[in-house]
């Protein structure tokens, strides 16, 4: 034909099949595309719903399973349950406020009551609730141990032992593990100074494990657990002192006010005793006398030394002996009792230097060496 030329048959269906061919490619293009999004979809929505479910999971656990320290939390008068948990995330005792609402919500819980409590922690999302309903702490103590003053550090290891899944060696390798008190040491760096790891220390926690009847909520504590929740009584008590120091002869820092608390606590039994013979240590050290107290002397010679000191005993070569060292031994020999502190910081003014104890504990005061003497042929010799 004239005009143009046509393609051949052979031609036009060489181009057709390239056109299928580019076809069938985007089509295939086009469902892997949507394949792939499809699988990018399916994975967001079951990453999501797995990050979601693993969050309501841990927002439902407690805050701080080995955390047992209770924390006095106010629920004001009317407050709402929005309201009661942003205080209760605010105060560390559940994880998230908008989780505790739809759950309380799901659980259809309701009733809260104003006032204070005391939280842990620990506790479930449920104790949390049924306290807020009830208006009490409902999480009674799995373990009630006391740790009783003037104790050293061995003899609460033992104390701890008799009720717990630990031996008095393990525990005393714990908290005699430089490592371990260097991070103690970082956890409390107001109470637990450098002096603690001083070369001629005995034990770095000695004096340091306070005097208390503690509540244990979990079963099998660690030892790690029982040392943290000591220092923080410990902490607690020692701390509002601090500003105190200054003023006081031969007491430097916490330290030095811990070791003279635990002289106290075993050279006298009543506040009043302990105050002034604080009062007797301050006046020996303005004086540049040495303190030569007894209990000193017991620990020196260490454990299974009995109680009642010879005078070749008053020789024993030791940091601890005040009757070889000038001022404070080189550490605490024993916890304390809170008033023992207190006298520690507030010893009573007068200008006695001497005491001694009869064989009835009863304590008589000197001023002089020769007033002190006769004391002694009274009532000793």
């Amino acid at each position: 034909m004239k005009g143009g030329s046509l393609l051949s048959n052979s031609d036009f269906k060489n181009q057709y099949k390239k056109r299928l061919k580019t076809r069938i490619e985007e089509a295939s293009t086009v469902r892997k595309i949507v394949a792939i999004i499809l699988t990018v979809l399916v994975l967001v929505l079951v990453i999501g719903g797995l990050s979601g479910y693993f969050y309501v999971k841990s927002a439902l656990e407690p805050v701080d399973p080995d955390n047992e320290k209770q924390k006095n939390v106010e629920i004001p008068l009317g407050s709402s349950t929005s309201q009661i948990a942003s205080i209760l995330e605010e105060n560390e005792i559940i994880e998230d406020d908008m989780i505790f609402r739809f759950y309380t919500k799901f659980k259809n819980e309701s009733g809260f009551q104003a006032g204070n409590y005391q939280f842990t922690s620990s506790m479930t999302i449920d104790e949390v609730i049924e306290t807020l309903k009830t208006g009490k702490l409902v999480k009674d103590p799995v373990l009630r141990v006391t740790v009783p003053e003037g104790q050293t550090l061995k003899q609460i290891a033992e104390i701890f032992a008799e009720d717990l899944p630990f031996t008095a060696e393990e525990f005393m390798e714990r908290v005699d593990d430089e490592e371990y008190v260097k991070q103690l040491m970082e956890q409390y760096p107001e109470l637990l100074k450098e002096d603690i790891l001083g070369d001629e220390i005995r034990h770095p926690l000695e004096g340091y494990l306070f005097a208390s009847t503690y509540d244990i909520y979990v079963e099998d504590p660690s030892i790690d657990q029982l040392v943290k929740k000591m220092l923080n009584q410990t902490q607690s008590v020692v701390l509002p002192y601090k500003n105190q120091i200054d003023g006081l002869k031969g007491i430097e820092n916490v330290h030095d006010l811990i070791t003279m608390a635990s002289l106290l606590e075993n050279e006298a039994r009543t506040a009043e005793s302990r105050q002034k013979i604080s009062g007797v240590f301050q006046n020996r050290l303005e004086e540049e006398m040495m303190l030569q107290t007894d209990p000193t002397v017991v620990y020196a010679k260490g454990e299974g030394h009995q109680a009642k000191v010879t005078y070749d005993d008053l020789e024993v070569e030791s940091p601890y002996n005040t009757y070889q060292v000038e001022g404070l031994p080189v550490g605490p020999i024993s916890n304390f009792n809170k008033n023992s502190l207190q006298a520690a910081a507030e010893p009573l003014d007068h200008e006695l230097l001497y005491f001694l104890a009869d064989s009835e504990g009863e304590i008589h005061y000197a001023e002089t060496l020769e007033e002190h003497n006769k004391l002694k042929e009274e009532h000793i010799n």
